[in-house]
């Protein structure tokens, strides 16, 4: 039997590229809803759907790996025919806009079966030369809208194309705000034309349209935030500064859901907004979080071919519950799982792991870091600082082992690298540190607002981004706040209690 395309119906490429084909079109439905969620103030359903988007990947990996079973038979632990296969797939998906997220999803499926150990290049897709467009291009599904007059009509012609399906509370009214904002950073200099993404990003509560203006001197980034609250559209915010814009797509938020044909076209256009921001985070920024995490790991490839630092202990106190590291060249951090945990933490791996799943699943509100879950990777013993592999050998024996020139992690997470708060408050001049000491208290009102009560609350668990922001990145004592009990401090009725080593009243689990 032969499909339209003359392949056999049991051709095993097939069967992956429809899994993956599947996978997009649901992803991209979950993506649809936003909108409706949006006009109809459904925020529970809007978030409900965020998560489940973010469950598709592992479920249709996991259905094409099914039915690869009855085809390959025998054959479907044999690496020889999975290289076949790989050439086979790779010719099958060549024309593809997206094509490295079509590899990836192989990549994943191959993973799954086979549990590789680093990277084999005769079953997976390891490089990809193609980067994504150059900044200044504009790509053909982008709007464009061109200067046809006073700057009234450009804003206005972008709520129409953009916002125009929704009811908006006072369309003149917000149109003349975001004029006088975009006037005064204009500061009399011509606007040439605007360009925007073509579609609309959703989070939360919120929705943003994104693009740049250009003007003679070159290009500026722009953001307009709209809500929704009592169930007619209102703009809130205009922001017209990379930073600004850079911390609404942080590392520390939730995906966003902003439905387009092709993320890698997407991707290039954001880039040319916030050059500094990584590729992998725009991919995790728009939900293409499993391609997001092949980006991170090929830039740490290309590291490690480019430099030679070494793995070493990440600066900081040394935690109870992980192992911290880093390469001081890359700008990310290496958490594994201790063996067993100082007391007085009582809690278990699993427990751990289960925390860092919850947050991937939870609006993070800003405040909370976004880890990427890797497993079985292998890195050259010679990268390792012998301090370092002799605390991961000692403290981390069960997931961490030297396999002859090799060091051999079964898991670890990765994060951004942020400065920890008390290393930070030691150096930080008396007006910086009095700004990042009232932003952790914002943190915890941030994190308090999304049902997060961090438990820990050392300053050592919180983070200093490089836009001033305050991060949560120690999820081990991290609970919905709901599931907390608040009680009073009692007040101790004699001195012996007063001086007592440990807490003389009783205290619940929950407390």
């Amino acid at each position: 039997m032969r499909g339209a395309d003359g392949r056999s119906a049991a051709d095993p490429a097939a069967i992956i590229a429809a899994g993956f084909a599947r996978y997009v079109e649901r992803f991209r439905d979950l993506t649809r809803r936003a909108g409706w969620h949006f006009a109809r103030r459904d925020w529970s359903a809007l978030h409900d759907d965020s998560a489940l988007r973010l469950d598709l990947y592992g479920e249709h990996v996991a259905r094409s790996l099914a039915a690869l079973g009855p085809v390959l038979g025998e054959r479907l632990r044999d690496r020889a025919a999975w290289t076949s296969l790989r050439s086979t797939y790779a010719e099958r998906i060549a024309t593809e806009p997206d094509a490295e997220l079509a590899e990836t999803y192989f990549n994943s499926v191959t993973r799954r079966l086979f549990d590789t150990i680093g990277v084999d290049p005769a079953i997976e897709f390891v490089r990809r030369a193609a980067a994504p467009p150059v900044p200044d291009g504009v790509s053909g599904s982008t709007i464009v809208i061109r200067t046809r007059g006073p700057i009234e009509v450009v804003i206005g012609e972008l709520f129409d194309r953009l916002m125009g399906s929704f009811e908006l509370e006072d369309r003149e009214r917000d149109v003349a705000r975001v004029t006088a904002v975009t006037e005064r950073a204009l500061r009399g200099r011509e606007l040439r034309r605007v360009e925007v993404a073509p579609a609309i990003f959703f989070r939360g509560q919120r929705a943003f349209v994104v693009g740049r203006a250009i003007l003679d001197d070159g290009a500026y980034p722009f953001l307009v935030a709209f809500t929704n609250p009592q169930g007619r559209v209102v703009a809130d915010a205009v922001l017209l500064d990379e930073n600004e814009i850079s911390v609404v797509f942080s590392f520390a938020r939730a995906y966003f859901l902003v439905d387009v044909e092709r993320p890698r076209e997407l991707v290039g256009f954001l880039r040319s907004i916030m050059p500094r921001k990584p590729v992998n985070e725009l991919y995790n920024a728009i939900g293409w979080d499993k391609h997001g995490k092949t980006e991170l790991y090929r830039s740490l490839l290309r590291h490690l071919e480019s430099a030679d630092d070494r793995f070493e202990t990440a600066p900081g106190q040394r935690g109870m519950v992980m192992c911290v590291f880093t390469l001081p060249g890359f700008d990310v951090v290496f958490k594994v799982i201790r063996d067993r945990f100082d007391p007085p933490k009582t809690t278990s791996r699993r427990e751990v792991e289960d925390k860092y799943r919850y947050v991937f699943r939870h609006d993070r509100a800003g405040r909370l870091v976004d880890a990427t879950e890797f497993e079985h990777l292998e890195f050259d013993l010679a990268r390792f600082d012998p301090v370092l592999l002799e605390d991961l050998l000692r403290l981390a024996a069960e997931t961490v082992s030297v396999r002859g020139d090799r060091v051999v992690f079964r898991h670890l997470y990765s994060e951004r690298r942020l400065m920890p708060l008390d290393l930070y408050l030691r150096q930080a001049d008396p007006r910086a540190a009095r700004a990042a000491i009232l932003d952790y208290g914002r943190t915890l009102k941030d994190l308090a607002a999304t049902d997060i009560f961090p438990g820990d609350m050392l300053l050592k668990n919180f983070g200093v981004s490089r836009h001033g922001r305050l991060i949560f990145y120690d999820y081990d004592e991290l609970c919905p706040l709901i599931d907390c009990v608040f009680r009073a401090l009692p007040q101790a009725q004699t001195a012996e209690d007063e001086m007592a080593a440990e807490p003389w009243f009783w205290v619940g689990e929950r407390d």
